[in-house]
Order: C-alpha cells, then structure tokens, then sequence
C-alpha cells in the first residue's frame, strides 16, 4: 500500500527570497524565546543554538488530536493503577529482571522499599503518551509508548506554537492561525510539581530536580523552573545530580530528605532513565536514599517500573485492562490506541512472535527497556537481532511492537549549523510527526487526588529515519496544523 500524504498548510515549497527572509527571522525568534539547547558537539554552559525545528506547523487530524487529548486522563488512572499494583508488576517483569540488569537495579529499590514500608504514599505521575498516524483505512492515532520518567520538552514545546504563529503571519497566512491549538503544557507540569508541594505540607520546603551530570537540554528544564518561581515565587527549586546526592543527601529523623540542610517536599527526575546516569553504585544509593524519604517522588520507583516497555506490552493482553478501568468505555478507547504488542517469552505465543518478526522484519519494531531514544532496532536488523538472540534468554527483556505507518508530508527542517546559511540550499524534505500529550496525577495506592490532561508537543523526523528523539539528536521540534 502506498503510504499517504498529507498537503501542508502551506503551498512548497517557498520561493528562495522568501526563505531567505523568514529563515533567519525564524532562527532568531527560536533563540531568543528560548527554544534553545547547548550544543552536543561544541559544547559550552555558556552559550546556546536553537532547537532543531520545523519551519511551517505539520498538518495533524483534528479528529485524532482531540481523541489523544480526551484520552489523556484515562491513560494518567491506567498508569497510576498499574503502578501501584504490587502483583501486576512483579508477574510481568519477572522474566525482564533475570536478563535486564539495569531494569533488575531498579526493581531492587522497589523490593527494598517496599519490603520496608513505602515511606510517602502519594506519588506524582508527569506522563507523555506518544502516538503516531496509523494510515490503514483511515488514518488514527497508535500509542507508540507513554513516558512516566523525564518526559521531556514540556516547556520548550509551549513556545512553539508562537514560533509558528509568527512565521505563519510573516508568510502571509495570518488566516490560519486558528487551526493552532493552544497549548499549555509548562503550565500545567508546573502546577502538577505545585500541587504536590502544597500537599507535602511544609511551606519551608523546596522542589529538587535530578538532574545530568551534563544538561544539553537546559532550556526546557529551566523553563520549568522559572515558571514554578513565577507561579509560586515562594517555592525555591535546587538541581541536583545524582552523584551530588549521594555526597550531600541524608534522611531525617522522620525521614524527610535533607539536602544541605534543605527538606525537600518534591523530588522531580530528568535524570536516572537508563544506566550511563548511574556513575556508581553510590548513584544508586542516592536513588535508594531517594525513594526511602518522605518527599514525594516524579516518579516513584513503581512508577518508572509502570512505564517499561514490558508493562505496557503486558497492558495489551485480554482482559489486563478490565483488571484497572471498570468502565466498558474507557476499557475500549484504550484498547482502541495499542498497535500490536507482543512478548517474546519462551513459549508459544512468544514463537509465534518470533516467527512473524523474522518472517516480515520491516513490519515490526524491537523494543528494549530503555527510555531517551536511540535503543530501538528496526527493519532487516530485526531479523538479525532475533537471530542472535533467539535461544538467548535476553530476548524476553525485549517486546516487539507491530510497526505503525504514518503518513508523510513535506517541510523544511531547520538546524543549526546547516538549513540556508552558509550559501547551502534549504529544500522540502518529507517528514513523519509524533505527537505527545502530557498529563499530572496524583494520588496514592486507594485514591487519585487531582488528574488533568495539561498541554502537547510533536516532534517531526526525516521519514526515513527510524527513530525521532530530538534530545538524542534525531528529530525536530513542530506543534500541530489542525485539519478537518
């Protein structure tokens, strides 16, 4: 089947004055509000260039962006449910901690805790669930993965939206403006942080963020920051790594946990999702130290288990829904967003799985436990991997995902260093969108206090390219040109 394509909302591709003009123009607006990284390759604390990004807002159904939007609040109990079910956890990820020892590392802290006691019972969730376009009959939302550790871009992505604003009224297309959804992601990821603060419950108490040992993706996560001093300049935010941790933390007599003499109320991770965040085993037990204080965690230990690709695989059995929503309707929205997902445990069904994958390698997608982009393995490696690993215990820390075929459209993608400067020609490339829809919720393991749906991004790639993560330097960053 070929694969559909979408008009964009502007006619290409631009003529070559014109892109001269509202390039740099462009640029510059990205740079000074702030949609802005350090450079991986030249790096410097002191200076910034601008987020890889996408000239013109890519067309998005809006049919399939309000049904993402709507769902979003389903998905925030679905996950927290899960993460507070003790049994669901350990049946499923079982086979992944004899093979995963970063996953294994973490489900460690899990059983210590636990077995302990579980110190703060409220947990905070910062969800981003991610789909794609799936083109078959129609053209739907799939959920790709949802991200309950680090869920970036949140800040960033709410000033997209005005990039495109300008640039649309310096094409002369101010008619189109309507078709951009507001969006108040920082906002509301703030307020989540907020909420959880005031429930603490202790007014001299500050919000931590762990952080990168190197930040490149500065400017997101101190939009966070300056957003919360500016919602409640009260509450102070400290940023700690996790090695700093481990030489400065320490649990207090009730075990609220003290930094530098600091209680801290809220501990929010943007650090600590795959193992090169973990320098030592003292890393890990700043994270144990972490999970065993009164603060309330984004996200608990449960959480982030909640959010392995396993779990969700698990999420996609009969009936294992119906185990958490006991809605019918909520149960088939749900099961309406899962593209195929399926094991790869060492019995029929995970034969099964293997054979079709090896079979038809470019219709799937590898998947292991591990979140920040970059770990997937796609087409005719597939097959290779499988190969490899097929009599190899390793294989049930994987889960493959059938592969979602989203539809393409053209744009121009801008990024520093390259796109119209140094005399090199800027022309329309075709390009796939992910959008991602954020979510707070906060509660313990017999009540959910607050759940709201908060903001959006979507992040476009290069259609050929396999994976999407603008962090990890492999996509751009876009907002949503809504369609009828």
């Amino acid at each position: 089947m070929a694969v559909p394509r979408f008009e964009p909302c502007i006619s290409l591709p631009l003529e070559p004055s014109v892109l001269e003009d509202v390039v740099p123009k462009a640029k510059d607006w990205a740079l000074m509000h702030g949609a802005a990284m350090r450079s991986k390759t030249n790096f410097n604390p002191d200076s910034l260039q601008f987020a890889p990004f996408v000239l013109i807002p890519s067309v998005f159904p809006r049919k399939e962006f309000e049904k993402a939007v709507a769902i979003q609040e389903v998905l925030n109990e679905l996950v927290h449910k899960v993460a507070h079910d003790r049994d669901f956890l350990v049946e499923n990820l079982k086979s992944v901690i004899e093979v995963d020892e970063f996953t294994n590392k973490l489900f460690k802290i899990y059983e210590t805790v636990y077995s302990e006691g579980i110190t703060q019972n409220l947990s905070l969730g910062l969800l981003r669930s991610d789909y794609l376009l799936h083109c078959a009959a129609d053209c739907a939302i799939k959920q790709v993965e949802i991200n309950s550790i680090a869920s970036s871009f949140g800040g960033i992505s709410s000033h997209l939206g005005t990039l495109h604003s300008y640039v649309l009224a310096e094409l002369g297309a101010g008619e189109k403006l309507k078709n951009l959804p507001p969006n108040s992601a920082l906002e509301g990821l703030c307020g989540g942080m907020l909420e959880a603060w005031k429930l603490y419950g202790q007014e001299k108490a500050v919000i931590l963020f762990i952080v990168e040992d190197v930040t490149y993706n500065i400017c997101d996560q101190r939009f966070h920051e300056f957003k919360i001093r500016e919602m409640a300049p009260k509450v102070k935010v400290i940023r700690k790594t996790l090695t700093e941790m481990s030489a400065q933390a320490k649990l207090g007599q009730h075990k609220e946990l003290l930094v530098n003499g600091m209680e801290i109320a809220v501990v929010y991770f943007r650090s600590g999702y795959e193992p090169s965040q973990y320098n030592s085993s003292d890393d890990w037990d700043a994270r144990l130290l972490i999970e065993r204080s009164r603060a309330i965690k984004c996200p608990t230990i449960y959480y982030h288990l909640a959010g392995t690709k396993k779990v969700q695989q698990a999420l996609a059995h009969p009936g294992a829904l119906e185990r958490f929503l006991n809605d019918a309707d909520k149960v088939e929205s749900v099961r309406d967003i899962f593209t195929g997902l399926y094991a790869l445990e060492f019995n029929e069904s995970g034969e099964k799985a293997v054979e079709m994958a090896m079979s038809n390698p470019d219709n799937y997608v590898l998947k292991p436990q591990r979140e920040g982009g970059g770990n997937n393995v796609y087409g005719q490696q597939v097959k290779e991997v499988l190969e490899g690993m097929r009599n190899s215990q390793e294989r049930t820390a994987w889960i493959l995902m059938e592969r979602i075929k989203p539809p393409v459209q053209k744009s121009y993608m801008i990024r520093p260093g390259t796109a119209n400067s140094e005399g090199q020609k800027l022309v329309p490339v075709d390009v796939v969108s992910e959008l991602g829809i954020f979510g707070a919720v906060i509660g313990d393991a017999n009540k959910i206090i607050s759940n709201k749906q908060v903001g959006h991004m979507l992040r476009t790639k290069i259609s050929t390219a396999d994976e999407g993560g603008v962090a990890a330097g492999l996509g751009a960053l876009d907002s949503p040109y809504l369609i009828d």
